[in-house]
């Protein structure tokens, strides 16, 4: 089995969003599309390591916003198989709502930011139970139900690889800092730490992550940012309870996870390349409505 590890240059920006083209036998998937805006880099990306665009059968993706799955129609239109969780089929066969969901957030950056999301074919796209198995030549692809930065998403098992989608966050440049994906609106503290203990007791020799690349020390890694998690959520509540605005919210947790970034030994500049990937205000909003929802 051979992965590439293919850069989409968000933003033509290197090292925020990956796919990952997984070989074996003769067979070809893609774990991963990234958004629409980043479909003609994906493209050339795979035919750069020597592979067919149309040779790929199979795509799976983690879960259904726009940095994952926003170029999965496409391939679902070009007669490629869409695996996903249970509850994203709907949202990749008629996207509309996600769309319009996003472009009330982003306004007129939607378009250069995520560009379209094609509708996939309802015959094309499959939903996969949690420890449901698709071969993919000489290996087997295995779908784990890991809630926490959506109840919708699926981490991808390989033997002692896993690729995590969002739910073992964003580590940018091998860097030491973590930073949690938490977004709205599914944040969830305790689906979150129950999917990272069942990863951590795995055993995973190799993690892909989407935000980005091949993770090897990963105990360390989950470990951290299970404590991460639960860090971040801690921290809102207690300002919730305080009764701080939602504003107050975001700054306090820019502020902190900026702290937080420089001990680890992050510069400005990657700092601000984190921004471009998650941004702090959003995920401070996504746990903050964990908070509202009385959880």
């Amino acid at each position: 089995m051979r992965i590439h590890t293919l850069d989409l240059r968000f933003q033509n920006i290197p090292g925020l969003i990956a796919s990952f083209l997984v070989e074996s036998a003769g067979e070809y998937a893609l774990i991963e599309t990234g958004p629409g805006s980043t479909l003609e880099t994906l493209r050339a990306a795979v035919r750069v390591v020597g592979v067919d665009e149309a040779a790929i059968k199979k795509v799976f993706v983690t879960h259904i916003h726009l940095d994952h799955a926003g170029a999965a129609g496409w391939f679902a239109q070009q007669g490629a198989t869409v695996y996903c969780h249970p509850n994203a089929t709907r949202h990749l066969i008629d996207p509309s709502k996600l769309i319009d969901s996003a472009r009330m957030v982003y306004g007129t950056q939607m378009d250069t930011l995520w560009g379209d999301m094609l509708p996939a074919p309802a015959e094309r796209v499959v939903a996969l139970q949690d420890n449901e198995r698709v071969p993919l030549g000489e290996v087997e692809v295995i779908a784990w139900d890991t809630p926490g930065h959506a109840r919708h998403h699926h981490a991808f098992v390989i033997g002692d690889i896993c690729f995590a989608g969002d739910v073992a966050g964003m580590r940018l440049e091998h860097s030491r800092y973590l930073s949690v994906t938490a977004a709205p609106p599914q944040f969830d503290t305790s689906a979150y730490v129950q999917s990272l203990d069942r990863l951590l007791a795995a055993n995973f020799k190799t993690l892909y992550l989407t935000h980005f690349g091949a993770v090897d020390d990963v105990a360390w890694h989950l470990a951290t940012y299970r404590q991460r998690v639960t860090e971040v959520y801690e921290r809102v509540a207690a300002g919730y309870r305080e009764g701080i605005s939602v504003e107050e919210n975001r700054q306090r947790y820019a502020t902190a996870e900026h702290e937080i970034a420089m001990a680890a030994g992050v510069n400005e500049e990657l700092w601000r390349k984190g921004e471009d990937a998650n941004v702090t205000s959003m995920c401070a909003d996504g746990v903050r409505l964990y908070c509202e929802k009385g959880r």
